[in-house]
């Protein structure tokens, strides 16, 4: 009788630390500007500042030693590629943008997200934050108000708006991914279900948004998954998933002629593509240029605009065109080569990509490895306690990784990407993390504390 109402202080404090955290994704749900740093991006310098107090009231030590060198890592990189920034305000500025995506929000999640609880919270967040996205886009897309697209307002943004199309396809993205990796786990009934019933719904706005790299990034991370979460699952989810795929767009006539049309051009990018594949093309050959100029350090932070037409060819055009969704039609410029390699090649160079990309990469690693150690100490079908999780922090790493090959930080969404860094590195990284209060007698919540033997 005793323990009941001890455990109670416990789990009403177990989400309350990260409630910081969940208000990033929260101001995203707001209508945006696009006059300089949005709502969130001046909370996440109050959300550091926070931790920093918080870590010095409480005299602990900031960061696990192998997070500190992690996240600290890129910062050698950014830190000479500012001085090579061609003004003092452009290295400034870029590398208080890098600092704040790569290195600062991250940091902060490791600081507060405590336990597996706030962990989830803050899931929840991205879960929730991707249905609202989600259901303007919808509305967008239903009454002809969304982004130009082949010439009608019907590309779903959600309120991100024409000037960032992919922010909406980022944030129902890594909601989707947030909620397979929950229906996959062994979390309570009720989540696993309502998990499972997000993920199908927004399945229709990440169509809607006509985002290629999107869908090919989600497709992927949800196969892999699918695997991690147990092999034998994995053909009957892609059947349910594909069959309510076709229920929404084939079932009900949502957009199936543009649907097939984009998806058709998915295999064109070599033979036949369009302009704004050729674009990007070009953009990629000028980051090159810029890379083999200076190999080891880049042009400098912010270059890549500066530096573009003298390695770009003809057939790049002028700008995007954007309108609808509330904006007025108008050329927006190409200033970047719309992949995060190339663009950290070409402004950073390898001294720089190494030290970002090899800090991704030993975040998958050391992510998977606990992943596996998860399933293989509990019993069932390759499911356990924290399961969960691992599949949304492996899974926002993946999806990101993937991402950056054909797109690059940018927009009030870049937010979100911050915060998935974060997660995985507290999933891959994190040591002696408090565990969920669990029932007493509940020993298999219990397991995955145990010390590794």
């Amino acid at each position: 009788m005793s323990s009941a109402p001890a455990a109670l202080p416990r789990r009403a404090a177990g989400p309350a630390p990260v409630l910081p955290l969940v208000a990033l994704p929260a101001l995203l749900a707001l209508p945006l500007t696009h006059d300089g740093a949005g709502p969130a991006d001046v909370v996440s310098a109050l959300v550091v500042v926070y931790c920093v107090i918080l870590l010095l009231r409480e005299r602990r030590r900031p960061l696990p030693p192998a997070a500190a060198v992690v996240l600290g890592l890129p910062v050698v990189g950014l830190a000479l590629a500012a001085m090579g920034a061609s003004s003092p305000e452009a290295g400034f500025t870029g590398l208080g943008r890098y600092l704040q995506v790569f290195v600062l929000v991250p940091a902060a999640v490791l600081v507060l997200v405590r336990d597996r609880t706030g962990f989830r919270v803050l899931t929840w967040s991205f879960v929730a934050l991707a249905l609202w996205q989600g259901a303007v886009g919808v509305h967008q897309y239903v009454t002809g108000t969304g982004a130009s697209y082949q010439g009608e307002s019907v590309r779903a943004v959600g309120t991100f708006g024409a000037h960032d199309v992919m922010g909406m396809a980022t944030a129902v993205s890594l909601g989707l991914v947030c909620a397979v990796g929950i229906a996959l786990g062994r979390t309570a009934v009720w989540q696993r279900v309502t998990a499972t019933g997000c993920a199908v719904a927004l399945l229709l706005p990440l169509a809607l948004s006509f985002s290629r790299g999107a869908w090919v990034a989600t497709a992927l991370t949800c196969a892999v998954q699918l695997v991690l979460a147990g092999p034998r699952r994995a053909p009957k989810v892609a059947l349910a998933v594909a069959a309510a795929g076709v229920v929404l767009t084939g079932g009900f006539g949502i957009g199936t002629d543009r649907l097939q049309e984009r998806i058709d051009s998915i295999a064109q990018v070599g033979d036949a593509p369009d302009q704004s594949v050729a674009d990007r093309y070009a953009l990629w050959a000028a980051a090159g240029g810029m890379w083999r100029e200076q190999p080891l350090t880049g042009v400098g932070l912010k270059g890549f605009p500066e530096y573009r037409d003298g390695h770009a060819g003809l057939a790049l055009s002028s700008g995007s065109d954007i309108g609808g969704a509330g904006t007025e039609y108008r050329k927006q410029a190409l200033l970047s080569p719309h992949s995060m390699y190339l663009l950290v090649l070409s402004e950073q160079g390898l001294i720089g990509l190494v030290a970002l990309a090899g800090g991704w990469l030993a975040l998958l690693v050391c992510g998977l490895r606990r992943l596996l150690r998860v399933r293989s100490r509990l019993p069932g079908p390759g499911r356990g306690p924290g399961l969960d999780c691992g599949l949304v922090a492996c899974g926002l790493l993946l999806w990101l990784l993937t991402d950056f090959v054909y797109g690059d930080i940018g927009g009030p969404s870049t937010m979100l990407i911050a915060l998935g860094l974060g997660l995985a590195a507290w999933w891959a990284l994190a040591v002696g993390e408090r565990e969920d209060v669990v029932p007493p007698g509940a020993v298999a919540e219990r397991v995955e504390g145990a010390p590794a033997r």
